[in-house]
């Protein structure tokens, strides 16, 4: 096997995507499908022309190495120029509010028809249909209409998890999911379509397992509570001597019982008492005064010599120099550290 090395290699090579400008979600999805080798060219508004945009893009990860065009799309000419780089694209990204598009004169139902093996992923905040439908939003509102943001933090407040999981986690990777189904299908079928989904579909389209749970009667709406919420002492987040931190998530017997051996606990539990919930609070306080006792890569050294699911947690610098993180290519060193390509595409040697 050869590992793809070339761009004109990778799977998605010579399709061309055209990205209406947004934030968030949509050029992140844009920026995955340069990543597998798509061309993408990004559509601004004239006002984001000049240096003032240049220095930005400077560090703008999810937008460097897109072609850009300036234009206005409430301008008759412009949308005419929008419409003549659709004759030779296969994929329209948009993520405005419901109704933008078809007061901008774009209809995606008038463009499919009129370009039918074109692929238009529309993703937009709250849906299109409901109360909120025409509201502006971001990341945490999404999380908060979804119920996930109630369920992440301590038990005394939520916790802002970033805007990883509504934006790029719900809406982009659904709006990708979309997009290259279609994809799929006009190679069997040869005609394009259209994707649409929101950011708040694509949160909720996450929690399947949770209201699994609940249905189960395995979840509680309190935080802290659950297996996967930092309820159990095997799956939390402890502090060390260093005001540090590291992430234990044992959840198997033979993940505990190492953990056990790690902590030098075996003496005080069994591996038969980890779902005992009587035990949890002894427990839990056990494994705090032990990981307060040395620090977080004293403890991350010994760690790595079980598997026992005992991690350091990192900071994103930390992230970016950690030699297994490194060593696997996932981290670019130019300009500055950052993300590079996260899938490997392999072929057979020619």
């Amino acid at each position: 096997m050869s590992r793809f090395t070339q761009a004109q290699e990778l799977p998605l090579s010579g399709l061309v995507v055209i990205e209406l400008s947004a934030i968030g979600p949509v050029p992140f999805a844009g920026h995955q499908l340069q990543q597998m080798g798509a061309r993408v060219i990004r559509i601004c508004p004239p006002e984001d022309r000049g240096i003032g945009i240049a220095i930005k893009r400077q560090n703008d990860l999810l937008n460097s190495h897109k072609e850009q065009r300036f234009l206005n799309l409430k301008d008759a000419a412009d949308r005419a120029s929008l419409l003549e780089l659709l004759v030779n694209a296969d994929v329209l990204l948009e993520g405005f509010r419901p109704g933008v598009m078809e007061r901008l004169e774009l209809d995606p139902q008038v463009l499919v028809h009129e370009f039918p093996r074109l692929i238009i992923g529309r993703l937009s905040g709250f849906g299109r249909q409901g109360s909120y439908a025409p509201r502006a939003g971001h990341d945490i509102n999404y999380l908060g209409l979804s119920g996930v943001l109630c369920a992440i933090g301590s038990a005394e407040k939520p916790a802002i998890p970033l805007n990883l999981i509504a934006d790029f986690g719900g809406g982009a990777m659904f709006l990708l999911t979309g997009v290259l189904s279609r994809l799929v299908q006009r190679s069997l079928k040869g005609s394009g379509g259209i994707i649409d989904t929101s950011i708040l579909a694509g949160t909720f389209g996450l929690t399947g397992l949770v209201y699994a749970l609940i249905a189960d009667n395995q979840w509680s709406m309190h935080r802290e509570h659950n297996l996967l919420d930092g309820g159990l002492p095997f799956y939390r987040v402890y502090k060390t001597r260093d005001n540090k931190f590291v992430a234990v998530g044992a959840l198997e017997p033979a993940f505990f019982r190492n953990l056990l051996e790690l902590t030098s606990l075996q003496c005080a539990f069994n591996a038969s008492d980890q779902y005992d919930k009587s035990r949890w609070p002894s427990m839990t306080q056990a494994l705090e005064s032990a990981f307060a006792s040395r620090s977080r890569d004293a403890w991350a050294a010994d760690a790595i010599q079980l598997d026992c699911c005992v991690t350091p947690v990192l900071n994103f610098k930390e992230a970016a120099c950690h030699p297994h993180n490194q060593s696997n290519g996932w981290i670019n060193p130019s300009p500055f550290p950052h993300p590079g390509p996260v899938m490997q595409f392999e072929a057979s040697a020619s």
